[in-house]
């Protein structure tokens, strides 16, 4: 997780209220920041320094889940581009659900979590089409 508060979350830090945090909490606190797609996302973060080994950061839409771009604007916002987060899918019998519309990012905060080739997924760049050739 960045040291540093980025500007555009300071500057929508909630201040008031039942999730209000000050500078004094670096990363951590809550934000309402505007997504890409011009929905209000509400941002909860536990920082860095909460003891738990883990970086968390929420994101809750109003009416309906956080979609990808809007996911990876956040994770830009809280992490570098060059470290992985995750999202879980536990079991089941492990689901917490405290609002319908909230994803989750995290982070073992004391280290890189492995990673499957991302030939797995397929390759880095498209594919010439038929066309092409």
């Amino acid at each position: 997780m960045k040291k540093r508060v980025p500007l555009t979350l300071q500057e929508n830090r909630i201040r008031e209220g039942q999730y209000a945090s000050d500078e004094s909490y670096g990363m951590a606190g809550g934000f309402r920041l505007i997504g890409p797609k011009g929905v209000m996302l509400l941002v909860m973060s536990s920082g860095t320094e909460d003891g738990t080994g883990w970086e968390h950061v929420s994101v809750t839409c109003q009416n309906r889940p956080p979609n990808w771009e809007e996911m990876c604007v956040v994770k830009d916002l809280f992490w570098a581009e060059d470290e992985c987060v995750v999202q879980y899918h536990p079991p089941r019998s492990e689901y917490v659900n405290c609002h319908p519309y909230c994803l989750h990012l995290w982070k073992q905060a004391s280290g890189a979590f492995p990673m499957p080739s991302s030939l797995l997924v397929g390759p880095k760049r498209p594919l010439r089409s038929a066309r092409d050739h």
